[in-house]
């Protein structure tokens, strides 16, 4: 065999950049490889629109995915095209053929991912996702097998570049989230509806295929819990810098003796830490081993290029299993067989938490509010007050000594009958236990 047969269906940002790679850097790839990477079909639903789109004579151009998969020539069958209904059609068809499969779709494969491996597995052929986490960063590679010996405790994340372009313009602007979105989509990083981002919901899928890949269990997304930036504001960056603290949308993955704790939200992080100083579309992943301790990983989130990198670099390495054979194929999810654990209820979690408010000035304000918490078996541990002019939407923060997030929670219900407040509370856990200073 001289060359591997590659069909490549959806040529949004990521196939085009995929594209191109594989073309611009054919001669280095085949240098590594010691065989061609050959493009026989490319398809979009748009195809024939598409006249900037650079690609080499000798490459069918179709409109309809089964041409691609039918196709004798190819080798491994590349989805991107994105979303769950379509792409698991173009997938399990593929692996039904045994062709193998490179895919960079987290929402797919964290609902279905360990079926379609098995799928691919009962016929022979492999499936790779590299792309469908932290776009640049080959953090798969990282957890399957750069650090597969160590057992994993906890994994932080930083996995949504547009919620952290929105936070972190927030912060250095002082701008209000609606506009700093409105920029965003101008921009690229968000999409017309951005709720997957901003709702937290793209990272969700994220944190549940690197859970699976860290401890080896089945996580269904809508078991994480999971809160969005929407009502991040910049006085709760005002009032973060004050306690040394930002705020980052953060996927927590963390191993305990009953469980697994998963969440993700926008929580208070310490300046000091490396995390804290991720900004712009970057995004990161630091993870604690029993045995080999702290690591940390970085890079560009999306992009076509950086996220074609590693939908070509997938490529490389099914293809080598293609070229050469390979008898024991390693699960995309670094683990044989995966458990179906649900993760702990979030509330179970003991921390310090961020409380804000916004309130009509009153007499009796704090008093009351102390009187609930302490109720409820919550010390206070500072309250912050900026100066403002409007009493009638005055906001101000408490800092809580750890606490059960489910004492929060209880404490929260019963604050929120307060005539006082203009708006419900937000609470925000204060993160401690990671990742040293820069």
């Amino acid at each position: 065999m001289t060359e591997v047969g590659v069909g490549l269906i959806g040529l949004g940002n990521v196939g085009t950049g995929a594209l191109q790679i594989l073309t611009e850097n054919a001669r280095s790839l085949r240098e590594k490889l010691g065989f061609r990477l050959a493009v026989k079909t490319v398809c979009s639903r748009n195809i024939h629109a598409k006249k900037s789109l650079v690609c080499p004579d000798g490459i069918t151009r179709t409109d309809n995915w089964r041409d691609v998969v039918n196709n004798p020539e190819v080798d491994i069958v590349v989805e991107l095209i994105g979303g769950t209904a379509t792409a698991r059609n173009i997938i399990e068809e593929s692996l039904k053929q045994r062709k193998s499969v490179v895919t960079a779709n987290k929402e797919l494969m964290a609902l279905c991912g360990p079926e379609l491996w098995s799928l691919a597995n009962a016929n022979g052929v492999n499936i790779a996702m590299e792309a469908s986490v932290a776009g640049g960063i080959p953090i798969h590679t990282v957890l399957r097998e750069g650090i597969a010996g160590d057992s994993v405790a906890e994994l932080y994340g930083i996995l949504n570049g547009t919620s952290n372009f929105i936070l972190t313009e927030i912060e250095k602007s002082n701008a209000a989230f609606d506009s700093v979105l409105a920029e965003a989509q101008q921009l690229g990083y968000a999409e017309a509806d951005p709720s997957a981002d901003v709702d937290g919901l793209d990272a969700r899928s994220k944190l549940a295929i690197l859970a699976a890949l860290a401890f080896g269990e089945k996580l269904t997304p809508s078991d994480i819990f999971t809160e969005g930036i929407r009502r991040i504001t910049p006085v709760d960056f005002q009032y973060a810098h004050q306690l040394k603290h930002t705020v980052r949308l953060l996927c927590l993955a963390r191993r305990t003796a009953d469980g697994i704790v998963l969440s993700v939200r926008p929580s208070l992080i310490p300046q000091d830490t490396i995390l804290a100083h991720v900004t712009g579309a970057y995004n990161a992943i630091w993870i604690r081993g029993q045995y080999g301790e702290d690591t940390f990983y970085y890079g560009r989130g999306a992009g076509s290029k950086p996220t074609g990198v590693a939908v070509v670099s997938d490529l490389m390495r099914v293809a080598r299993e293609i070229r050469f054979g390979s008898p024991e194929r390693v699960s995309p999810f670094a683990h044989e067989r995966l458990g179906e654990w649900k993760p702990l209820p979030i509330s179970t979690q003991e921390l310090p938490y961020f409380l804000r408010f916004r309130v009509e000035d009153k007499a009796g304000i704090i008093a009351t509010l102390a009187t609930i918490l302490a109720k409820h078996r919550i010390g206070l541990d500072a309250v912050l007050q900026l100066p403002r002019e409007d009493w009638r939407n005055l906001p101000f923060v408490i800092t809580t000594e750890p606490a059960k997030e489910q004492a929060i929670r209880e404490a929260l219900v019963e604050i929120r009958t307060a005539d006082f407040l203009v708006e419900a509370p937000l609470a925000m856990p204060m993160e401690r236990g990671f990742g040293g200073g820069r």
